[in-house]
């Protein structure tokens, strides 16, 4: 590889982390066009790398290629919500069920650890309010955890990226402000219901924490239909 190749793909994966990140806490407002221009610009980065980004994201579903017109931010709407969660329950029961069939005491310490790590963290940020990015980021290692053990790379990753789309609906909607929950309890009968191998269980479980999620969302983003705020406009 030349240096000037070895170059643009660390720009390149230098736009992309930052633009994924961006675009996963809903920083651009969805379905607006983001121009090459605005993030050479706002990247520091040659045309050539944020290419490479944009086209690596469109395929991850965070951003829309739409022939002859460009790239645009993937549009947040009620039917790419139940789409969304239909899919991603298909794929993570036969990931958990693949998972708990093929268990080991390695992977099963992994749900106790990241379980209880998650659980010494609070949600929302004690002086705040604010949602805790350290809770988010405990959260999506415990389910992260569940499916590690399906023997099937392509199949964690699929679940990956439509985790990663769902996060941004949670982070518009908020998953219903003010709605009541206790996701604890939530994942502590998850995880209860995994190390007892009780695989019917144990999906119906988690099928009904995703479905739950999606209801809560659903009802945030019909209270607040603007609450995707505009930080940065691609547009411009």
């Amino acid at each position: 590889m030349s240096e000037e190749s070895g170059t643009r793909e660390t720009m390149a994966s230098s736009v992309y982390s930052q633009l994924r990140d961006e675009l996963l806490h809903c920083r651009i407002q969805p379905n607006s066009k983001l121009r090459v221009e605005w993030a050479v610009a706002r990247y520091g980065a040659g045309a050539s790398p944020v290419r490479e980004a944009l086209n690596r994201l469109a395929s991850e579903g965070l951003l829309d290629r739409r022939d002859q017109r460009g790239f645009f931010v993937t549009p947040i709407t009620l039917e790419e919500l139940e789409e969304l969660t239909r899919t991603r329950c298909w794929l993570e029961e036969r990931a958990l069920r693949e998972s708990m069939l093929h268990r080991t005491t390695e992977w099963e310490e992994t749900i106790v650890l990241s379980l209880h790590r998650l659980s010494r963290v609070p949600r929302r940020m004690a002086n705040t309010g604010a949602y805790n990015p350290e809770w988010e980021a405990r959260h999506r290692a415990f389910h992260r955890a569940l499916i590690a053990g399906c023997r099937s790379q392509p199949l964690i990753g699929f679940c990956e990226q439509l985790a990663d789309r769902a996060y941004r609906y949670r982070q518009v909607a908020r998953e219903g402000v003010g709605a009541p929950r206790n996701e604890l309890t939530e994942h502590n009968d998850i995880a209860s219901k995994v190390i007892e191998g009780n695989i019917d269980a144990a999906v119906d479980a988690l099928m009904h924490h995703y479905i739950l999620t999606s209801e809560l969302c659903a009802s945030g983003l019909v209270q607040q239909p603007d609450a995707a705020v505009v930080v940065a406009s691609a547009a411009g």
